[in-house]
């Protein structure tokens, strides 16, 4: 049988009067904190800015000194879907630009996830620091504001637009090119924009002149070249070249490939010249961070970069001259959030250094020498970044139980909370658990990593069902406390109200995830090549199985994206070992989800890998489907196409498995309102209290 359920009547389907009895607090309430997002430093002073998302309602606050009292400077009230990002201080600290709205599709639609009939768009704002009504730039995406602070250009429908900041003037087409602009960076005296221009196959470097109104390109090849970062007196442009044919299908492990290389090319003439090289084996492939630009110009002439020549992620400075790369953060470990400071000389970072499971702030010189630690303990910080004024670094900080806020450290005492009275009075903080880090062997023997989150109130002899979390991406690592991403918070928040409910959970960092090696990430037969993963969701099956808290015949799983593909797949193979799973927006076809990020991949023209992507797929496994599951989807999804969760209710209705379905109109994959969020959690725990019998216990039964 197949139940339906529609729209937004979930109001009436979900059990929140049962489930705030059982659990003392409800999903909407350990979702209310509202998620800081895109921290940004003013370029001068001290100020720093971030987007705060309470429920839904986007917003720019500021923090400057002496007090750093944060404060919205926008006023959006609504639950509306439409994103603000891509924050840029003008160079006087005045105002900030920002894009609200989400990008477009393949078919140039935005994101209208309320099915609004006059549209919504994606466009360019600035809005004065010190408060007042945002003013529209233009439509478009990815502003780059130009040192004269007279300019933002910024990037719409492939091609480079700017518009005044000084009066309100339409915004006019700069450029008219082939191929799609992106990347865009302004020389430092702002007489000049580089940016990318994607051939498809391969991409140029392009610089534009203000005054002579002139387009060069520098360097040009067959290759990609990405990234470009200006020297400190305009002259010289550092960027990446990837080889050309350096491309693989995707969701398939690679290991090694053509050596990327970083190259410098004199702006007058064009000419360039390689500076550093990638040696083969480890690290060939290139590797980025999470920065605004992958290569860094330095104080002293040099560039910093990522590379993984040890198998992990680290960063790496060399001469602008040429020479051997010096390593800055050797180690066992991997280094994801990067900046660097104003200066030139200091870089700040997050890794899992000494902490596997969580992410903690260092600073290094970019020439070198032992890193220091800036914070420690059980708390994750991530995204650092150096003030203006070099004399503070803020970055986001989360526990186990505090959710993410943003906060400053100043000299060598406490962080302090830039927004301290931003958690509502309601949120559960005293309700929650804290996940414990577990070790389990998949069922090939690899050692994998995850956290348990145990309900309260276990007793000797109870057996309580469970419920086995898997994380999307793949490249993604869930942490032992609330994430540093959206839709990662959003699913801690439902394993701590599963937990409340009295379920075990387990969220399982499986294979080809990161932070724990390019070997880890690069697993063999991973995904479409093997689905090797599946041996962890067998080995996590087995693992609680086997606690004597958790009753075998209750096990369920949950997941979105790639964790929806790892549902399916449990489902699929193990309907003996799995009693039910919910499944967002899950890949269930390879061959299909390729395409995706390969337009032009044909199976038919590639049939033996085509064959090992479907026999690595759930949907060659329905007809061993027996467990009832709940299919969840948004029908604008760009990442996982909506026909994914077309076919595989197709498939299952003919096996006759009792499939229920939640379908969200107009919605992408990263649910835009906070309204579906919460009705999708809601069916879902709903869905594992029928299934499962929620937290009820079952003694003695093995």
């Amino acid at each position: 049988m197949t139940r339906f359920l529609r729209g937004l009547t979930l109001a009436l389907l979900a059990p929140a009067p049962l489930a705030a009895q059982q659990s003392g607090f409800t999903i909407e309430q350990v979702m209310s904190a509202p998620f800081p997002d895109e921290l940004t430093a003013a370029p001068t002073g001290g100020a720093v800015a971030w987007v705060f998302n309470t429920r839904g309602a986007r917003n720019i606050w500021v923090a400057a000194p002496p007090d750093y009292a944060g404060r919205a400077v926008t006023a959006y009230a609504e639950d509306d879907g439409q994103e603000v990002g891509d924050l840029r201080w003008t160079p006087d600290t005045r105002a900030i630009v920002f894009v609200r709205g989400g990008g477009p599709n393949e078919k140039g639609e935005y994101p209208n996830p309320h099915s609004l009939v006059a549209g919504v768009e994606q466009a360019v704002w600035v809005v004065p620091v010190a408060g007042g009504t945002p003013r529209r730039i233009g439509e478009g995406r990815a502003p780059a504001v130009s040192p004269k602070g007279d300019r933002v250009a910024f990037v719409r429908r492939g091609q480079i637009w700017w518009a005044s900041l000084a009066d309100t003037g339409a915004a006019e087409q700069l450029i008219h090119a082939r191929g799609s602009a992106r990347s865009l960076r302004w020389s430092p005296d702002g007489s000049k924009l580089a940016f990318v221009s994607d051939r498809g196959d391969h991409a140029f470097i392009a610089v534009y002149d203000v005054a002579t109104k002139t387009l060069r390109f520098l360097d040009p090849s067959v290759d990609s070249d990405a990234e470009p970062a200006w020297a400190p007196d305009g002259r010289r442009i550092a960027f990446l070249r990837i080889p050309a044919g350096a491309d693989r299908l995707p969701f398939t492990p690679q290991r090694a490939g053509q050596p990327w290389s970083i190259r410098v090319a004199d702006v007058a003439t064009g000419a360039g010249r390689q500076v550093w090289v990638a040696d083969s084996g480890p690290g060939s492939v290139f590797r980025e961070v999470v920065t605004e630009n992958q290569l860094r110009w330095a104080a002293g002439n040099r560039i910093v970069f990522p590379w993984e020549k040890d198998g992990w992620t680290h960063l790496y400075s060399v001469p602008v001259e040429g020479g051997r790369a010096t390593s800055l953060t050797p180690g066992g470990f991997e280094v994801e959030h990067v900046a660097m400071s104003p200066d030139g000389t200091t870089i700040v970072f997050s890794s899992n250094q000494d902490d596997i499971e969580r992410r903690h702030i260092w600073k290094v010189s970019v020439t070198g020498g032992p890193p220091t630690a800036l914070t420690r303990g059980t708390d994750l910080e991530w995204t650092p970044l150096m003030t203006g004024d070099g004399r503070g670094v803020a970055f986001i900080r989360a526990g186990t139980r505090t959710p993410p806020h943003p906060v400053i450290l100043l000299g060598t005492g406490a962080a302090r909370d830039l927004a301290p009275g931003a958690l509502p009075a309601d949120f559960p903080e005293a309700g929650l658990v804290d996940p414990q880090p577990v070790l389990f062997q998949g069922a090939d023997g690899m050692t994998i990593h995850g956290q348990l989150f145990l309900p309260r109130g276990i007793k000797a002899g109870d057996r309580r069902p469970a419920v086995i979390f898997f994380h999307g991406g793949s490249r993604r690592q869930m942490l032992l406390g609330w994430h540093y991403f959206y839709y990662y918070r959003n699913a801690y928040a439902l394993n701590q109200y599963l937990a409340s409910r009295g379920d075990v959970v387990l969220s399982v960092n499986y294979r080809s995830g990161i932070a724990y090696g390019m070997e880890f990430r690069e697993a063999l037969h991973y995904g479409a090549q093997g689905a090797s993963e599946f041996n962890d969701v067998l080995g996590a099956g087995r693992y609680l199985r086997g606690r004597p808290d958790v009753d075998p015949k209750r096990i369920g799983l949950w997941g979105g994206s790639y964790g929806g593909f790892l549902t399916a797949m449990g489902l699929a193979r193990a309907s003996d070992l799995f009693a039910a799973g919910v499944d967002l927006h899950g890949v269930h076809d390879w061959n299909i989800e390729i395409q995706n990020w390969v337009p032009t991949y044909d199976p038919a023209k590639q049939a033996e890998a085509a064959k090992l992507a479907y026999e690595s797929s759930p949907i060659a496994y329905v007809k061993n489907w027996r467990s009832p599951v709940l299919l969840i989807h948004g029908d604008d999804d760009r990442n996982v196409q909506f026909s994914q969760t077309v076919q595989l209710a197709a498939a299952l209705r003919k096996q006759e498995v009792d499939v229920e379905q939640l379908i969200f109109p107009d919605d992408i994959h990263d649910f835009l309102t906070h309204a579906h969020w919460v009705a999708a959690y809601e069916v879902a725990a709903a869905f594992f209290e029928r299934r499962l019998g929620g937290g009820t216990t079952v003694t003695g039964r093995r």
